[in-house]
């Protein structure tokens, strides 16, 4: 059985390129990420056969954000495709309406804190209040367990203080920002290595390009996981 701590995000052109990438894979993974960029390049039909024909588990990268009624929609729509994670922004009241619309469901709402592509100018020029990332983080996360977030998205660096948290008992710490030991950094500006991001109290990480863009992507996929056992 594959290590389904380690999601292998599919952030490729369409669904056809991602396909064939899942075929080299094989059984070295068994947890696939599917986001935004990808739904237009048949993204949901990709789920849908990952899930249904292959036996895969699906975390749907969306971060919906809308007003209530409107995710709440979004999010029962979804719901019918038998996926596994869904990602809103955490914000109280756009948490509430995704949990509601997945309601009679196995599907796990996780909450954004904050993108782990952002650092505090980001933050500055959105005008997002002062203070530190982590803090920002833990605040965020904490209001988002309060609304009924099964879990949270956040970098592996804000993984051990989020786990602390009393409201985070029993919830999932899905980070993306995982690099192997070598690997590029990318767009990540918070960064850490799989056995770090399990250290720290994540449940599951989130790697794409390392994996993907591999000369062979199952050998870099059994890496990981390799040092998911010995973390």
């Amino acid at each position: 059985m594959p290590d389904d701590r380690l999601i292998v995000a599919l952030d490729l052109p369409n669904a056809v390129q991602a396909l064939e990438l899942t075929e080299r894979i094989g059984d070295a993974v068994g947890f696939y990420k599917i986001g935004l960029g990808m739904l237009t390049g048949g993204g949901l039909a990709l789920a849908n056969e990952l899930k249904q024909e292959q036996g895969k588990r699906i975390f749907l990268d969306m971060k919906l954000f809308d007003i209530g009624a409107t995710v709440e929609a979004a999010v029962r729509g979804l719901a019918q495709f038998e996926l596994d994670f869904l990602t809103v922004h955490g914000d109280p009241h756009v948490v509430r309406a995704a949990v509601q619309g997945a309601a009679g469901s196995n599907l796990k709402i996780l909450a954004v804190t904050i993108l782990t592509s952002l650092d505090r100018a980001d933050l500055d020029e959105a005008l997002i209040k002062p203070g530190e990332i982590r803090d920002l983080v833990e605040e965020r996360a904490g209001r988002a367990f309060e609304a009924g977030a099964h879990g949270v998205i956040a970098s592996p660096q804000e993984a051990a203080s989020i786990r602390a948290l009393p409201e985070a008992r029993g919830r999932l710490i899905v980070t993306p920002g995982v690099r192997p030991a070598g690997a590029a950094r990318g767009d990540q500006k918070r960064v850490a290595t799989p056995a770090q991001a399990i250290a720290n109290g994540a449940d599951h990480i989130v790697v794409g390009r390392p994996v993907w863009q591999a000369a062979d992507p199952r050998q870099a996929a059994r890496a990981i996981v390799a040092e998911l056992g010995a973390a």
